[in-house]
């Protein structure tokens, strides 16, 4: 990998490999300050792509420069970037880098983008910009995909596509409309819109969290007489419960104690709660919020020097510490083009953002796609209990597609790695596919699979 600055050979822990190009700075939006990373490599097809990535943590726009499409990705740089940390070789405050062998950046150019303000390294010059809500950040992410694209012309005939998970579910649709609408309207410049990738996309978190019960009772975490007594007791809605229901009160209470023990996430992996005690808002801790780990708080609590002593017990939020000690690193920063004293601690998960969820759900904004001549690929872990795969089949059905191609397996490797269904409405159409396995955020933990999953589907391959 070859990157523009000098010191991030050394700061970042490369080896003299270069496969890509790294390029790192900041873009201003009047009182907002944006950090994107852009990577390209070498498409294996020769199709330009962009892509823009967002999730309402740290975003990514992501885009080859030999590809046809670039993805805008809105969180996605440690799961689906060409970097990774190498475990085996980091260190107590020595992490080292290696060549993700599974990046995205081997189909599309990816831009990943600190999103909304105040995620990442972006931050804002007064306290008004530090004001967001899912309407702003559209905005914005709309505003800095046109200056990015104005500033780099040779990109702006490449197909885009916009991409992210989990709360960028909300936003992804609000902005590929927006992009279509400003296309529509003559705006510069004419962005070559093709369509959007989510990843166990939140699309109504009401509903999405009252579908955790129904997955719990599929995944055999409750009993069939524990699930048929809460839903006939609460009369399927599980989160809006009148005080005086006690039957449906002790109902939750029993799915409580059954599930209080398990890791949102990954239902298969260990609970790591004990690093964050904290106390639920909820009479249910299986609708806690949807934040799964109070990440800040486990870097406190693990030993500086090294982060395997404290438990003999391996918890995911475990490989987000060199994370931590490699983004606040002063030398890393300078490499990054960080301007000092914009940001006093680097935070994988910025929980005290000002920020409203003005929009209670996008569905209705997927309906608007659906009229459009796009294409949109939507896949799900099948172990998430956070945002269960059974929430987001349900709000596609009600999209009122029509089905061409029926639940069928697609294989890897010569294995079943997920499930997939094909709709269609006229010129648009919709891949969806769980990944076998995997949890929130999917490319994290199956990213053979995943990256076998968005190669096949950019070049119009059947999964």
């Amino acid at each position: 990998m070859r990157v523009t600055s000098p010191s991030s050979r050394h700061c970042l822990g490369f080896q003299e490999i270069f496969l890509s190009t790294l390029r790192l700075g900041m873009l201003g939006l009047e009182t907002w300050k944006w950090c994107s990373s852009s990577t390209t490599s070498s498409n294996r097809r020769g199709v330009p792509r962009t892509t823009l990535s967002s999730s309402g943590s740290p975003a990514v726009l992501a885009a080859p420069l030999s590809l046809d499409s670039i993805f805008n990705w809105m969180r996605g740089f440690n799961m689906a970037g060409p970097l990774q940390f190498d475990y085996s070789k980091s260190s107590g405050k020595t992490p080292v880098f290696t060549l993700n062998p599974y990046s995205w950046t081997k189909v599309a150019n990816i831009i990943f983008v600190d999103s909304p303000v105040g995620t990442g390294f972006s931050y804002a010059t007064n306290w008004i910009g530090l004001e967001n809500s899912d309407t702003s950040t559209t905005a914005l992410l709309y505003e800095f995909l046109r200056k990015w694209l104005l500033s780099h012309p040779q990109f702006q005939d490449n197909q885009l596509y916009i991409t992210g998970d989990s709360y960028s579910g909300k936003i992804i649709p609000m902005t590929v409309e927006k992009i279509y609408d400003g296309n529509k309207a003559g705006l510069q410049p004419q962005m070559n819109l093709k369509g959007y990738v989510m990843g166990n996309p939140v699309t109504y978190e009401e509903k999405d969290t009252g579908m955790r019960v129904p997955y719990a009772h599929l995944t055999g975490l409750i009993s069939d007489e524990l699930y048929e007594s809460a839903k006939s007791d609460c009369h399927g809605d599980y989160m809006n419960v009148d005080p005086s229901n006690l039957a449906c009160l002790n109902a939750l209470q029993n799915i409580s104690i059954c599930t209080e023990k398990i890791y949102l996430g990954q239902i298969l992996e260990p609970t790591c709660n004990f690093l964050s005690p904290r106390s639920n808002n909820s009479p249910t801790s299986i609708f806690r919020d949807r934040s799964l780990i109070r990440e800040e708080e486990t870097v406190k609590i693990m030993s500086p020097t090294d982060p395997y002593s404290f438990s003999k017990q391996w918890c995911r939020s475990y490989n987000y510490i060199f994370a931590y000690i490699w983004a606040n690193d002063a030398n890393a920063q300078r490499a990054l083009h960080v301007r000092e004293g914009t940001k006093e601690v680097w935070q994988r998960c910025n929980l005290s953002l000002s920020y409203t969820k003005d929009v209670v759900s996008s569905v209705p904004f997927h309906y608007n796609l659906t009229q459009k001549s796009l294409r949109a690929l939507i896949y799900s872990g099948d172990h998430d209990i956070s945002v269960p795969y059974i929430g987001t089949i349900e709000w596609i059905k009600s999209l009122n597609l029509t089905v061409v191609g029926s639940w069928a397996p697609w294989f890897v490797e010569g294995q079943i790695a997920g499930y997939s269904t094909l709709y269609k409405n006229t010129n648009y159409d919709l891949t969806y596919t769980t990944i076998k396995g995997a949890g929130h955020t999917a490319p994290e933990y199956k990213p053979v699979q995943c990256l076998a999953m968005i190669d096949r589907w950019l070049a119009y391959y059947p999964l």
